[in-house]
């Protein structure tokens, strides 16, 4: 597990391009067997953080939310390892996300809505945390909040052993 300790812990993220970019630094650094957890209400950037770490592994897209269809898998166009993108959402326990049979030696695999499951998977794991400024779990949120290009809180840790 191979992140650079600089990218850990609470950063603001201006842009949803500069969330594709930490995206794409961080996946340059990422290697077969890493696990990455986000958490984050809708619109906080998890899937915009997954699009840009997808470029940085240099994995076949596009890369969007797999919410119905749970998990798809990105092959590698340049020989790195391939990302399985999983979204947990619609799942109800860490036995149904372990119930994918997800390649998690050869593969990098980002579990959305996976706080709480996805720990279940490796004895160690990333735990990223976006936050957005409008709105929090349970308020009604207009669309319009969901794709403002507002700042994002990043918050970047090591879990597990």
């Amino acid at each position: 597990m191979s992140i650079d300790p600089a990218f850990l812990g609470r950063s603001e993220i201006a842009t949803a391009e500069a969330m594709e970019q930490l995206g794409f630094r961080i996946g340059e650094q990422l290697d077969a067997g890493d696990l990455l957890v986000l958490t984050g209400p809708l619109g906080a950037g998890k899937t915009t953080f997954t699009r840009g770490l997808a470029d940085g592994l240099g994995v076949r897209g596009p890369v969007q939310s797999p919410t119905f269809v749970i998990a798809r898998t990105h092959p590698s166009l340049v020989g790195r390892a391939p990302l399985v993108h999983v979204d947990a959402y619609r799942l109800g326990s860490g036995a149904e996300l372990d119930d994918l049979d997800l390649d998690l030696a050869r593969s990098v695999v980002v579990v959305e809505w996976g706080r709480g499951m996805a720990e279940e998977l490796a004895d160690a794991w990333w735990d990223i945390e976006l936050e957005r400024p409008v709105g929090s779990v349970g308020d009604d949120i207009d669309a319009s909040e969901l794709d403002a290009d507002a700042p994002r809180i990043v918050t970047i840790a090591r879990a597990g052993v």
